[in-house]
């Protein structure tokens, strides 16, 4: 195996040299960026997935970029990782996967017609002619007065719900209106909810009609994985209720509704209202017989810190995920390889350029982590990993600031806020904005429920403010082409977001990548070298947890 210092130096050159040792400057530089990129999205990491020989790479390269920066080891018992313990399925061909419709069956073509997936340890996925039960939304918020199961009994029944919200599709005048998010998706609109909630009421299988405008992205992001999935070990040795979860295509749902004689456009009308009862398709049952080939891996999280000069115990966070799809099928171009160079080696290489900035500095009175996250794309599992596991207590956690996908277009006018509304991390961002003469504008695309969708999320749920900068959440107001040149950067990458399309490109723009990753380090630096703790608002979700623990924290100077 190729040692950190012979990659870098096989994929560089005489670059490599600077980028593998330590050289000092003040700011972010775009072609370090572009470097970093250049080499995790390289074939040589084989896509970045967990438990492969591209994760060992990976680790490695980290591992060794941090030592060389002069970071301290921030991983477990005085380590550079953490270790998080994955489960690893992989469905194979199945043996039978189909519906039964008044008797007559009809199979089910995996990442066609369905796609499924399992997070259980076993060797094969079996239902046999189980119901199918609509249960609209599948969302139980009390808060709302809303509950879409009504009572409904589910064992032994798959559940199939709409993706998003109830009030996603909602008219002007509807009731629901604005009862959840509107367009900005709240939790409740998360597939990884819906499945839970399934859990939760006993169904065997766990079915989302997929559409491209409430899901966020297309039917090929949802096959991108190829019938792979991961859990926690320790999820697992609980198993879900769940042998499948995964989704209809929405066409073919359409089509199965109409076998049943119904219509899944008034189904989604009637779903929008809070007096909706689940109906199940009568006369139309699924079964399924899938091998399943199941591994258990010890994936690791990466961290490196510099600890403070006063108030070690209290440290600002940042964070990216290092991983990526692996190796898929060939596309037309017979290309295997998806290497995430945009989602997340980009991130990553923010996270490592705040690691260089901030080391050339003085050190900063409370202590600063850098985290490479494993297994996001598997449902946040290395994060969540974390904050079940945290090496650092999370009440004395005073931020985590999430790098995940940026644009690599130039400059920008504006900074896109994702989850407005949440903690007076926002104000620091405007005031960072500001210095480089941007404004914020509220992400664009709402619907695509970001907040909900990375690493910083699982933190959050533990109370701790975050902050998340991802070039998912709308088209930015370029400085040259406005806002028509960011939805065409936007729409250009979306057809590769993914797939193995994500690749380090020389052509990259990457100055207004640089002044985001720019913002963090203003914002730890200022959180670094002050008493200051921010705070949720007093409305979010999250305020609660986070006020539990409040007598943790010392503001005296």
């Amino acid at each position: 195996m190729k040692t950190t210092t012979a990659i870098c130096a096989a994929l560089l050159g005489t670059s490599g040299a600077t980028l593998c040792g330590v050289a000092s400057a003040e700011n972010v530089e775009p072609k370090r960026l572009s470097e970093i990129v250049r080499i995790l999205a390289s074939d040589e990491f084989e896509g970045r997935s967990p438990g492969t020989p591209g994760e060992t790479k990976t680790i490695e390269y980290l591992v060794d970029t941090f030592k060389r920066l002069g970071l301290e080891p921030g991983g477990a018992g005085g380590g550079w990782t953490q270790q998080v313990p994955l489960l690893r399925t992989q469905i194979e061909k199945p043996r039978t996967l189909q519906v039964s419709i008044d008797g007559k069956v009809r199979p089910l073509t995996q990442a066609k017609d369905i796609y499924v997936s399992t997070i259980r340890d076993s060797t094969v996925a079996k239902i046999d002619n189980a119901a199918l039960v609509f249960v609209g939304y599948g969302v139980t918020a009390p808060e709302r007065q809303w509950d879409d199961y009504k009572g409904v009994d589910l064992k032994g029944k798959i559940a199939v719900s709409l993706v998003n919200d109830p009030d996603f599709s909602a008219a002007e005048g509807e009731a629901v209106a604005g009862k959840f998010g509107a367009r900005r998706m709240t939790y409740y609109g998360r597939w990884s909810y819906k499945f839970e909630e399934a859990t939760r009421r006993g169904a065997i299988a766990s079915l989302i009609v997929h559409d491209t405008e409430g899901a966020g992205y297309g039917w090929s992001t949802v096959v991108a994985p190829g019938g792979g999935n991961f859990a926690l070990v320790e999820t697992a040795a609980a198993p879900s209720t769940l042998r499948l979860q995964g989704w209809l295509e929405g066409n073919a749902a359409a089509e199965l509704f109409r076998s049943a004689g119904l219509d899944l456009a008034a189904l989604r009308a009637q779903a929008r209202r809070a007096d909706f009862k689940p109906v199940e398709l009568k006369g139309v049952t699924l079964s399924a017989d899938v091998p399943v080939t199941t591994e258990k891996a010890v994936s690791r999280n990466v961290l490196a810190k510099i600890t403070g000069s006063e108030h070690p115990d209290e440290t600002i966070m940042m964070a990216a995920h290092w991983d990526a799809y692996g190796m898929g099928p060939p596309d037309a171009q017979g290309r295997k390889v998806r290497p995430g160079a945009n989602d997340d080696a980009l991130g990553v290489a923010g996270v490592i350029e705040l690691a260089r900035v901030f080391k050339s500095e003085p050190r900063p009175k409370r202590t600063l982590v850098f985290a490479a996250w494993t297994a996001e794309e598997r449902g946040l599992i290395g994060s969540q990993a974390y904050a079940a596991r945290p090496i650092y207590p999370l009440p004395k956690t005073v931020a985590n600031l999430t790098l995940d996908i940026l644009q690599t277009a130039g400059l920008a006018r504006d900074v896109l806020l994702v989850g407005a509304g949440q903690s007076d991390l926002e104000e620091d961002l405007a005031r960072a904005a500001a210095t480089q003469d941007r404004t914020i504008t509220p992400e664009t695309l709402p619907e695509r429920g970001l907040f909900y969708r990375a690493d910083h999320f699982p933190l959050a749920r533990q109370g701790v403010p975050v902050l998340l900068l991802m070039a998912l959440s709308g088209a930015p107001d370029m400085r040259e082409g406005g806002r028509a040149a960011g939805d065409k950067w936007l729409t250009d990458y979306m057809r590769c977001y993914h797939q193995t399309c994500d690749t380090w490109d020389p052509n990259w723009d990457l100055r207004g990548a640089a002044q985001d990753v720019e913002l963090f380090h203003t914002i730890a630096r200022d959180l670094a070298n002050s008493r200051r703790w921010p705070q949720w608002r007093a409305d979010s979700e999250f305020h609660a947890i986070r006020e539990q623990s409040k007598a943790q924290r010392s503001t005296a100077r």
